[in-house]
Formats: C-alpha cells, structure tokens, sequence
C-alpha cells in the first residue's frame, strides 16, 4: 500500500490490475496546463502561436522528419509554400514530404529540393515546373506516386508515418475545430486532411478565420490539434476550379460525353438508385448533364454520387435527381457552397472514400465512374500522370481505386490528342490497370473490354459505333502516324505504387 497525493492508502497491484499509478495532483499528468503567475495551474484555454515559426519549433520537427499538407486549395493553395519557406529559414533539411498532391502552386518546391530541405516525395501527382524538374532527374531519391486511397492506407498502416501535419483550414476556433466551408477562403470538403489530422503525431491548423468556440460542425476536431497560427490568407478559393473542373464547350468532348452517356443508358447499371462518379476533365463532367437529361425523361434517381463533387453533381443533388453527395474533395465553388447548405452533402476522409484495406470503402459501392486518359493501350491499362512528352503532368488520384470498385469503368478521352494517338500499343506509365477498365470512348469509336463480354452484348443492340481497341488504334495512326518513342535513361525518377502498396511501374528519367 502506498498513500496518494490526497493521503489515501492505495495498493500498488491487485489481481487484474497491475502497475496502479497513484494519484499524483489534478494537473501533474493533464496535459494543455498552463501556470499562471500567482495562481494555481488552470487548463489552457486556446492553442494559439502567434506564427508559423513558432509552431514549427512547437512541434519539434528536426532533420529527417515526415511532413504532410493537403491539396484542397488546389492552384490556390498558399500554405505548402509558406511553411516550406520557414523552415527553410530554420535550416531544418532532409525532409519527406507526403503532400495528397502537388500542383502548379508549388513550383517553388524546386528551391527546397535543391537546398536539401526535400529529399523525399510522397503524392498522388506532380505538374508544372516541379513535374518537369523531377522528369529531368535533378531529384536524388525516386518520388512515390499514390492513389487517394492507396494514400490513406499507407498513412493507417504507418508505412507513411507523419509527424507533423501542417493543415490549411479555412474556419477555425481557438481549440481546434475547423472545417473548409466557412470563412473567406472556403474550400468546401477536407476529406483529406482528415486523414492526416487523424493520424500524424503533431498538427498543426493555419487559418485565416478564427470563429468563436465551438466551430461546429467541424471536419478536425480539437482532440487532434497541438498548434494554430492565424495567417492573412490561406489560399485563393478561385484557385480551386482549375481547367480540368470546368464544364468543355468542345464539339468533340461533347459528342465524347454524349457516346458516355449512351454506353451508361445501355450498359444495365443505369437503373433506379443507381450510383456514380464522374472524375475531372471536360468530357468526363459533360457525361453528367446527357444523364441528367435521361433520368429525368425515364423518372430515374441515383442514390448517391461520389468523390470530386462538382457543380453538375450539386445541380442534380438540388433537382432531386441525386439523393445524396458523398464528397472526399470540393471541386469548384457551387460545391463548397452546397456542402455547407445541403444535408445530404456529406464531407468523408479518402479513407473512407477509397482506402483498399479497411473495413469497406464507399468506391466499392459504385455502379458506375466515368474517367479521363492521357493515354490508354490495346490491354486498356491507362496513363494519366506522364504527357506524351514522358514529363510528369497528372496525377494517379482516385483513378484505379474508383476502377477497380465500380461495377462499370468507363474511359473518356479524344482518340486523337494534338497529333497523337490516345490508344497506343503500351502506355508509357500505368495507373490503372486494364483488368479493372471495361470500356472506353472516343469521339471515333467506343471499345469494350473482352472480358466484358455481358457489356459488350448489350452495347452491340444499340447504334453506338463499336470496334476493338486494336482497330481504334490503326484508325488514329492512320491519321496521326506512329510518334518515335521517348527515349528514357535509366535512372527512376518515380515509382508507381497501386493502391494495395505493390509497384505497378517505375518512371524514369527523359532524356536530355
């Protein structure tokens, strides 16, 4: 037996019970305790820093640590860049960085990599002059490329361990409870941010919007934050809807849509309470309004639509003919108004949209995704993350996680791209693995899968016009002949890992 700090007489252990800790004082083992000068410790009562600086020395980072950002500010993001500055300035180096994705906003990454800040990248893309700078092999260490769900399943099972997130949030409270859709900078859902806000060691909030305690409804929680540094801005929201999120006024990615749309209608899935995904490109969304057009003539709901929710989807969502939006990343700003007006739209974490390893991920719940291809070959594996030019300009995204979930997988992209082929005999970099692709459709022709073949029935009773991928592919080379090859060096610029952790291709080095 042994006496506490109120005097009481404890035993050490009992059965059942082993190594009892004795009492020691209401605030000895409480952490978030301040001393306040002539008074007893009181609970803290905010978690505000006054700069970024000081929360990164808060945190602890030191040499050789993971950080981690979010991607949500897309074009518009100001935070990456402005932490990556100073800690730069507090010449903290050799750095992995496991961003959700890099865009054209984080160019000045080129800096830090040279000056050995970065040594180590971790992302589902890479574009602009950072893409062209690690195509050129001035990075020594391969970056890896993951999907959103491949992402967060690293981040759960600790191969990707982080210690410190810093999260740009555009409302918070002095606790920590934030979320994207409120405040000047809105950026609709933090789906992947969550992640991080779950799993890293420190977190740390930027925020250009601090709200009066509680900030509810919230997507991060207080119980997951250590830091907050109030900044001017966080990011420029017109940033977020970039080219690739906007609706296409092009003939040819229309009629791509319409044929889209067709193969859908005919295909079985499209049925009452059916559900979708549409990713980003112009012919890809288009899909949206042709189906809309049938559902509403054949009194057809879907239950719900999923990932990068975008204007299309929030429009069918308002007309009744979507029930539900499930939304892991706000696309452009009619999304991030309506999730934070609509019910029914409903923020989720990539793990939940798409991680291949927990206990059931909503892309497994698709009937239908539509997806974009910067290149696809005669065994339907599709690039989206090199250029013809073999510089990284893409990202691997939700690609093969909503392929391989969904009932049907539908490609969509000109046969004909500048001067190129789309189909070609083998892409140069796979993302998505053929097995998990069952058609695809041009603006010259739709292929299916042969492993389809119940797809393949069904289509061959409508009008679309149909060929092998093979003939698609002499038909656009007719046209736009056989491109040399890209001649490559051995050196590996990137990895390509599939969403269950397995490396399904390496990138390497363009020759100069």
């Amino acid at each position: 037996m042994a006496r506490n700090a109120v005097d009481r007489e404890i035993p050490q252990r009992l059965a059942g019970f082993h190594n009892i800790k004795l009492f020691e004082g209401a605030f000895k083992n409480t952490p978030l305790v301040r001393r306040e000068k002539g008074v007893r410790n009181v609970p803290k009562l905010n978690k505000l820093v006054d700069t970024v600086e000081q929360a990164v020395i808060k945190t602890g980072l030191t040499d050789g640590m993971t950080i981690s950002f979010h991607h949500h500010f897309r074009d518009g993001d100001y935070i990456l860049n402005m932490v990556m500055d100073v800690i730069s300035n507090l010449g903290i180096r050799n750095l992995k960085l496991a961003s959700s994705s890099l865009t054209n906003a984080h160019s000045p990454l080129v800096k830090h990599i040279q000056n050995g800040v970065v040594t180590q990248i971790y992302t589902s893309g890479l574009r602009g002059e950072l893409g062209e700078f690690i195509s050129n092999g001035n990075m020594e260490n391969p970056v890896l490329i993951h999907s959103h769900g491949g992402r967060a399943r690293a981040i759960e099972t600790g191969t990707i361990k982080i210690d410190v997130a810093f999260l740009g949030v555009p409302s918070s409270d002095v606790y920590g409870n934030s979320n994207g859709f409120t405040g000047k900078s809105a950026c609709g859902s933090l789906g992947y941010a969550k992640v991080d806000a779950e799993f890293a060691d420190k977190v740390v909030l930027i925020t250009d919007f601090l709200v009066e305690y509680p900030n509810t409804p919230f997507s991060i929680h207080q119980d997951q934050v250590d830091y907050i540094v109030k900044v001017d801005s966080v990011g420029d929201p017109k940033g977020i809807s970039t080219g690739a999120t906007r609706m296409t006024k092009n003939p040819r990615d229309l009629l791509i849509a319409r044929n889209a749309a067709d193969v859908v209608i005919a295909s079985g899935y499209f049925e009452d309470g059916f559900s979708l995904q549409t990713g980003s490109g112009g012919a890809s969304l288009a899909t949206t309004k042709y189906l809309r057009d049938q559902m509403i003539e054949r009194g057809i709901k879907a239950s719900f639509a999923l990932g990068g929710i975008t204007s299309q989807m929030v429009q069918l969502h308002e007309e009744g003919l979507i029930r539900k939006l499930l939304d892991t990343q706000s696309f452009d700003l009619d999304a991030v108004k309506s999730i934070a007006n609509n019910r029914y739209h409903t923020e989720i974490s990539a793990s939940y949209y798409a991680n291949p390893l927990n206990k059931g991920c909503a892309v497994n719940k698709l009937n239908v995704v539509i997806l974009s291809a910067l290149e696809i070959d005669i065994n339907f594996n599709v690039n989206v993350i090199t250029g013809s030019d073999g510089i990284l300009r893409g990202a691997s995204g939700g690609h093969s996680d909503t392929a391989v979930g969904s009932g049907l997988s539908i490609i969509v992209a000109p046969l004909i791209r500048g001067r190129t082929s789309t189909v070609v005999q083998n892409v140069q970099t796979i993302i998505t693995p053929g097995e998990t692709v069952d058609v695809l459709v041009t603006d010259r022709g739709i292929a299916v899968n042969p492993r389809r073949k119940d797809i393949l029935t069904r289509l061959k009773e409508t009008t679309l016009p149909l060929y092998t991928i093979e003939e698609l592919k002499e038909k656009a080379q007719r046209v736009a002949g056989t491109p040399e090859p890209i001649e490559f060096e051995e050196k590996i610029v990137a990895l390509v890992e599939y969403r269950d952790g397995t490396i399904i291709d390496v990138i390497k080095k363009v020759k100069t």
